[in-house]
């Protein structure tokens, strides 16, 4: 049911390598995510629960990548019935999804409300926050804390308002940064990066450069992966 995707890319890709290689001397997990997923939420979730059972996580870098499952959605949004109705077809196909998301949260503490949810917001906005966030130091926080105000308060977090009001609580202040474009073409470099690699969902975990996990999968193969990347172990059994 639950596979690891293995892909290795080329070191001619220098794009990748320039982006990736700051900090070598750490385990480096960047997270293809969008804060508007609630399988990422899961995702996040069961990677940290991995890291604490693995025991090394001091030794391990994460960060976040943006990745919008709808890059042409409006600036403001738009009305959440509408949007699963379109996307789904029907209430009911989401209502099935929802059940299962409600088992999953509920095993990862994740309270989701999405009778909240009034909104589905454009993202870009948010991953220029998130982008900022990891300049400054305190990108994790940040992405908890959206993705917290997002799924379990059912706050707009495509509004310059709300996302001000996140940052603040996660200890960041952003005003300032929010209205300007700074950022903005490092996200979309960025996100670009991630199709290039073929990446088509997430949440999506790429491990040293090397390894690509697809989908929030269960605690225990982020941990056979964390420790074949580790040990330099293939995922087919043999050596890098």
């Amino acid at each position: 049911m639950y596979g690891l995707t293995c892909t290795i890319w080329k070191k001619s890709d220098t794009e990748w390598v320039r982006l990736m290689s700051e900090t070598d001397s750490k385990l480096r997990i960047d997270v293809y995510s969008d804060v508007i997923c609630p399988w990422c939420y899961v995702g996040k979730r069961r990677l940290e629960r991995a890291l604490r059972e693995w025991r090394d996580d001091s030794s391990v870098e994460v960060n976040w990548r943006p990745f919008q499952l709808n890059p042409t959605m409006p600036k403001n949004g738009m009305d959440r019935t509408i949007y699963l109705e379109t996307k789904f077809g029907s209430l009911d196909r989401f209502r099935e999804m929802e059940q299962r998301l409600l088992e999953a949260g509920k095993a990862e503490q994740i309270p989701f409300a999405f009778e909240k949810i009034a909104r589905t917001p454009n993202t870009f906005l948010a991953h220029r926050l998130i982008w900022y966030a990891g300049q400054q130091g305190c990108q994790d926080a940040v992405v908890h804390q959206l993705f917290k105000d997002y799924f379990e308060a059912g706050l707009d977090i495509g509004s310059l308002s709300t996302l001000v009001e996140s940052a603040d609580r996660a200890g960041l202040r952003v005003n300032e940064f929010l209205m300007s474009e700074e950022g903005a073409a490092e996200v979309k470099r960025e996100e670009a990066l991630g199709h290039e690699l073929g990446i088509r969902g997430v949440p999506y975990f790429v491990l040293d450069k090397a390894y690509g996990i697809s989908g929030a999968q269960p605690v225990e193969v982020f941990v056979s992966a964390l420790e074949r990347v580790r040990t330099g172990v293939s995922t087919d059994g043999g050596s890098q």
